[in-house]
């Protein structure tokens, strides 16, 4: 067999013939005894010094290592010489040339002769300002560093792989291209960086491959690549080459996304679970339906549940193994950017789940990668996580913190993300999270605040912000620490910096207004506090409003469910709470199913129950009547600046009533910049209320009601208000003016100025 792109004959070749003495009689061109225990065991950390061609004194030496092999023939222009066969694989020559020459190898086994290129005989595709980064910590796109990447050398094409793993005596390449068996492939380590390299010839895109590890104790592991792009679908555990060829047609959606920060635009969320939404439909084929969906919703954004690689679907992706690889369960890398440009060009904003908190333990994964504690922490105390059974990060690792950090802008830049919400905060931010006394470690000032986490949380966010202009981060955290979203060169009464992210989830809003939802509207008088405590911080943190679909599983009951009552209060319940919710100041977010109504609790195994939308079932008034009412509030928040325009400024937001717990009833005004009012008022109780009277700003001649979540198209009683509504010189509720209003049962009511 011929190298390829060459025609080799007897007539035009110098042929050098086969060197018969034994190994040990020729030291000069043969592999030491040493070097071959080391290549055979997997703990050479310089291979490229011993294998490929090397000028020594008489010629060059050429050593190959291919195990299995028959016979090895280096071929150059117009001389082909047949190396020893020096045993176990190895096969060494040496050649009376001037210099080391262009070269191929014709690898000969048994009834297959293999032309190819010789890995040994390339330099190091890593740079120096690489490795200095990767060492300080502070390469932000890591991903173009590390992992697999095609490229050419000396112009010749192939893979170049790189894995940090300093802790490990050796590193090899084990893939379908060499059957798995990574012996005659080791990698050579590029010095104290802890980084290993081997650029492997004729290897592209598609192939699979993983790392064989020599631990410290000298044995083997066989790891899938942190920063592989792509991956096998699960169950399969393998890393796959990628080479992206999608072409992004939403310049003018990543144009405009900074145009104006997210604290002072509509952000209504619809949180999903891709593979769920619609079982059984890859990336390609929700972005068919998806985005239309959404649009017609009225969502400005979608907020996708972790998208990375995770080998157990029931974790729903928060226990992450690819974090650099999009799920292959629903398509390739390139097949999600499809979805994420569809959404773009719907006029769509993409959140996703970002998980750096955690790790799950698989051995073929992160945990203990290169046999020691390598992302997670050295102390198993701090290591262990005490509720997922995962591990987690080593924050105080420069090169952990780069790997997180490096990963976010890497969803930024490389799939036009437009907003992380990062999971589990909280868990990362104490110490003593979920542990007890004594499984825990005080910080060096006797706190229990994790400062490598708020470190590595404030460089993660400084970063994006800086990288990505117009992205988005979000905090799932649960507790009260200062300055979640405050700019992380502002320290607070507590002494720390913010931690710079854009906005919060507000747990405390979810937890206490659901509460007061469950209870029968009898007894909600005494419970008035849990609606209003909310505005008492509003203001503290830049917030978000999120009904996730943690709360409607586990048996947690679906939002419907959580209301008290037959199935009508239930419905007028959820509809109450919908309009309270989109008035309340801070951005929306609503789980899938809950837009209509779904009675039952979401499971990942079929989704929503789309079929109560089907008009033969009979639901226009029972979920479409929810849904539509769902999709007019999306539509009267976008175009009522007063609505989302001052979320962060308490001078948005006044009570009319904020104590009228006899009633059930909660009155606010929110204005816009220019002060125009919109007035909310939430009816908790199943009567109707007649000629109820409300204060109201004197400047405003007349009111209308906009929305009405009694109305009978969305599946109400239809108590309305349709007249204009004038002001009365009647003061009340500490104003000069007021109005009287019908408050229909369990209902929300909006009225803007006339």
């Amino acid at each position: 067999m011929t190298p390829k792109g060459k025609k080799h004959t007897r007539t035009r070749e110098k042929t050098v013939p086969r060197q018969k003495a034994p190994a040990h009689e020729r030291p000069v061109a043969g592999v030491s005894r040493a070097d071959r225990e080391r290549l055979l065991h997997g703990t050479h950390h310089d291979p490229h010094s011993v294998l490929g061609a090397h000028p020594v004194p008489g010629g060059v030496a050429f050593r190959v290592f291919r195990p299995y092999a028959l016979s090895v023939t280096v071929v150059t222009a117009g001389l082909r010489a047949e190396l020893h066969d020096d045993g176990d694989g190895f096969f060494s020559a040496l050649v009376p040339l001037e210099g080391v020459p262009e070269y191929r190898l014709l690898v000969a086994y048994e009834g297959n002769v293999l032309d190819t290129e010789d890995p040994y005989r390339f330099l190091p595709t890593l740079g120096e300002l690489d490795l200095h980064l990767i060492g300080e910590g502070r390469h932000e796109q890591l991903w173009r560093a590390l992992g697999a990447h095609v490229t050419t050398r000396q112009g010749v094409s192939g893979t170049r792989f790189a894995v940090w793993a300093p802790d490990a005596r050796g590193v090899r390449i084990a893939g379908g291209f060499n059957f798995w068996d990574g012996t005659g492939f080791p990698m050579r380590s590029l010095g104290s960086s802890g980084v290993w390299e081997l650029f492997v010839p004729g290897i592209g895109a598609g192939e699979a491959y993983k790392y064989e590890i020599t631990r410290p104790d000298g044995s083997r592991t066989l790891r899938a690549d942190p920063l592989a792009r792509r991956t096998e679908a699960p169950p399969a555990t393998a890393s796959i080459v990628h080479v992206s060829q999608h072409e992004w047609a939403d310049a003018e959606w990543m144009a405009h996304r900074a145009d104006t920060p997210v604290h002072d635009a509509p952000f209504s969320v619809y949180e999903v679970h891709l593979p769920s939404w619609r079982p059984g439909l890859t990336y390609r084929q929700l972005a068919e339906q998806l985005p239309a969906y959404v649009r017609e919703m009225g969502f400005t954004h979608v907020e996708l549940m972790p998208v990375a690689e995770h080998p157990f679907g029931g974790s729903w992706g928060y226990q992450v193994t690819g974090f650099y690889a999009p799920t292959a369960r629903l398509g390739t890398p390139d097949d999600f950017k499809y979805l994420v440009d569809r959404l773009h060009q719907a006029g769509i904003g993409v959140l996703m789940d970002w998980v750096p908190a955690h790790f799950p333990r698989d051995d073929w994964a992160l945990a203990e990668f290169d046999g020691r504690p390598l992302y997670e922490h050295h102390d198993p105390l701090r290591a262990a996580h005490p509720d997922w059974g995962t591990l987690e990060f080593d924050f105080g690792r420069r090169e952990v913190r780069n790997f997180l950090v490096a990963n976010a802008v890497y969803w930024c830049e490389e799939f036009h993300i437009d907003g992380l919400r990062v999971d589990a905060v909280a868990s990362m931010l104490y110490l003593d999270y979920s542990r007890e006394p004594g499984q825990w470690t005080p910080n060096e000032h006797g706190g229990r605040e994790n400062l490598d986490a708020v470190a590595f949380l404030q460089e993660m966010n400084a970063t994006v912000y800086r990288r990505c202009p117009g992205v988005v981060t979000i905090a799932e955290e649960s507790t009260a620490w200062d300055g979640v979203t405050r700019p992380t060169h502002h320290k607070g009464p507590s002494g720390f910096g913010g931690l710079g992210f854009g906005l919060k989830w507000n747990m405390g809003w979810m937890h206490d207004s659901l509460a007061y939802m469950g209870h029968e509207p009898v007894h909600r008088r005494y419970h008035h506090h849990e609606m209003t405590f909310s505005m008492v911080y509003a203001y503290s943190e830049n917030y978000v409003l999120p009904i996730s679909h943690d709360e409607v599983v586990h048996g947690k009951r679906s939002l419907v469910s959580k209301m008290p009552g037959d199935w009508w209060q239930q419905r007028a319940d959820q509809r109450a709470y919908l309009g309270f919710m989109w008035a309340h100041p801070g951005k929306q977010l609503l789980f899938m199913g809950q837009e209509f109504a779904q009675g039952a609790e979401w499971s990942e195994a079929h989704g929503p129950d789309w079929w109560l939308l089907d008009p033969s079932y009979g639901a226009e008034a029972d979920h479409r009547g929810v849904r539509d009412l769902v999709r007019d509030l999306n539509a009267l928040y976008r175009a009522t600046p007063a609505l989302w325009q001052r979320d962060t400024d308490p001078a948005g937001f006044q009570w009319i009533t904020g104590d009228a717990a006899d009633d059930n009833v909660f009155a606010f005004l929110r204005l816009d910049a220019d002060g125009t009012p919109l007035l909310a008022v939430s009816h908790m109780s199943p009567v109707v209320r007649h000629d109820y009277r409300l204060g109201v700003p004197e400047d405003v001649p007349a009111w209308h009601e906009s929305l009405n979540t009694d109305a009978a198209r969305y599946g109400g009683g239809d108590v309305t208000n349709r007249d204009v509504i004038k002001p009365e010189p009647h003061g009340w509720h500490g104003r000069p003016a007021s109005i009287r209003l019908t408050l229909p049962p369990l209902a929300t009511v909006w009225l803007r100025p006339a």
